[in-house]
Parts: C-alpha cells; structure tokens; sequence
C-alpha cells in the first residue's frame, strides 16, 4: 500500500503541469489550422503564378492573419541566397 502511494504523490504534482502544456499545445494547434485556413483562402481567391497574384495573394493572407491575431509568415528565402 505505501508503494502504491508513492507512486501516486508524484502523479498528483506533476498533473497541473502536464494539463497546462497540454492547453498550450492546443492553442499552437489551433492557430496553425487557422493560418492554414488564410493561405488556403488566399490561394482560393488568387490562383495564377504571375506577379500580381502574387502580391494579391501575399496581401490577402497578411489580412487575413491580422483578423485573427496571428503573426505574419516570414518570407521565403531567395534561391541561392545564404
């Protein structure tokens, strides 16, 4: 009975812990369905490859992450740049 009990002591500190990550781990989760949400968006309403889809794109889905409290996506680095 003691060693069950012992057992159980360290179950019962760590718990709010775990609890609390967990709930944060939920938030990030939700925030990046969220985001994908806006990209999917954007490419929706701006599907061509040229410039200025591009800029519309980008502008929409900086936007769109502003309605939400999101941050905005860095950009993409250049090919070949280091």
């Amino acid at each position: 009975m003691k060693r069950f009990g012992l057992l159980l002591v360290p179950l019962l500190l760590l718990s709010p812990a775990g609890a609390w990550a967990t709930q944060q781990g939920q938030t990030t989760l939700r925030n990046f369905k969220t985001m994908d949400v806006c990209a999917r968006q954007a490419q929706t309403a701006y599907p061509d490859f040229n410039a200025d889809s591009n800029a519309k794109r980008d502008a929409k889905l900086k936007e769109c992450l502003k309605v939400y409290g999101l941050p905005p996506r860095e950009p993409l680095a250049q090919p070949g740049a280091r």
